[in-house]
């Protein structure tokens, strides 16, 4: 296979800033999935849409064996849950947010009219807090509340703002250091981001493929693999290449024994787990080698936690695997991986579908 260049081209990167900042919280993740679908038209044959938003561009639709590169699409968020008298707001959760670093916050309040209205968490100043320890003062999902400079619950109604309108951070996509890019919703966008790119070298370099490949943007992952759940039974693949975030566990705080040593700049953490198919594992690491890149072994209890599960246990078993991409400070709005391992990840994942053969043999006996 030839050297490849141009992994991450100034449009991609255009694109990547563009994706990032696009809001698309579980859910509502059409916005998104505008951007993305717009991005990955020319590079694809034919594209579909599912009822609930998972997006996916197919080249060779006429082909019976089909392999699958996935990742997903929604961020975590917050939805309006009670408005008080006097006008603040208070929440409940949509996907795993994290209470604790909401407080000073600025948001974004989606409005089911398309409407956007600014708020920001407020919280108690460190003076009145002062020395206590009273648990009031640790922030929580059913105690952290907005403010959108309302006297009353009246004028927070007359802004548009209901019961069920869904709240995003506004935090934006950097890059620091000319090292790492920097955002919110990184998990799991750049895997758009990725897959995207996969499908735009295989296009620009004219790689011909013996299979159907699917490149899938899912929605709802945060709340339970949700869309990858309904997508599998839609196209019912044959394989399924699946990319998502995991922790880098090498900044302060965190247990390595426990949770063990992964680094961003490191490579590709390829994931040992039932749901992972050993085979289609074995062939990942050995173009991994063949094309000098680095990678980490990231071991599993019982599932991965992301949409390789939903595929590998659908439609009598797909033959699927994780290549996961090392994450500083998942669910903050400061989420940041290394530029190296996103180059990395879209390599690997262009080189191993060129491996894979039409009715690739999987099985472990015959």
């Amino acid at each position: 296979m030839a050297n490849l260049t141009n992994v991450i081209s100034d449009d991609a990167m255009a694109f990547l800033e563009k994706y990032i900042n696009t809001a698309s919280p579980t859910g509502f993740e059409w916005t998104g999935q505008r951007v993305w679908l717009d991005y990955i038209k020319p590079y694809v044959d034919t594209y579909e849409v599912d009822n609930y938003g998972t997006v996916y561009g197919i080249i060779n639709p006429e082909a019976e064996y089909k392999v699958v590169i996935e990742a997903h699409a929604d961020e975590i968020s917050w939805f309006v849950h009670y408005i008080s008298d006097d006008g603040f707001i208070y929440l409940v959760r949509n996907g795993g947010s994290d209470a604790l670093i909401a407080p000073s916050k600025r948001v974004n309040i989606h409005t089911r009219k398309g409407k956007i209205i600014k708020g920001v968490f407020g919280w108690p100043a460190i003076h009145i807090r002062g020395g206590s320890k009273d648990a009031k003062f640790i922030p929580k999902a059913d105690s952290i509340f907005l403010d959108v400079g309302c006297a009353n619950k009246e004028a927070v109604l007359k802004l548009g703002i209901r019961i069920g309108d869904v709240i995003t951070y506004e935090d934006e996509f950097m890059v620091l250091n000319d090292t790492f890019f920097v955002g919110r919703a990184l998990d799991n966008r750049v895997g758009g981001f990725m897959i995207a790119q996969v499908a735009r070298l295989l296009h620009e370099n004219n790689i011909k493929l013996p299979f159907g490949l699917y490149i899938v943007n899912s929605v709802q992952e945060e709340v339970g693999l949700r869309g990858a759940q309904m997508i599998v039974n839609t196209i019912k693949p044959n394989v399924a290449l699946v990319t998502d975030v995991a922790h880098d566990t090498n900044t302060p705080l965190i247990n390595k024994q426990k949770h063990g040593d992964y680094k961003c700049g490191k490579g590709p953490q390829l994931a040992f787990a039932p749901s992972v198919h050993n085979k289609f594992l074995d062939l990942i690491m050995e173009t991994a080698e063949a094309n000098n890149i680095p990678f980490q072994r990231e071991s599993n209890y019982r599932s991965t936690g992301t949409d390789t599960d939903a595929f590998a246990y659908a439609n009598g078993g797909v033959v699927s695997a994780l290549i996961s991409l090392s994450l500083r400070y998942m669910h903050t709005t400061n989420e940041m991986v290394h530029k190296d391992d996103v180059a990395n990840i879209i390599k690997l994942m262009y080189y191993t579908l060129q491996r894979i053969e039409n009715n690739h043999d999987f099985k472990y006996l015959h």
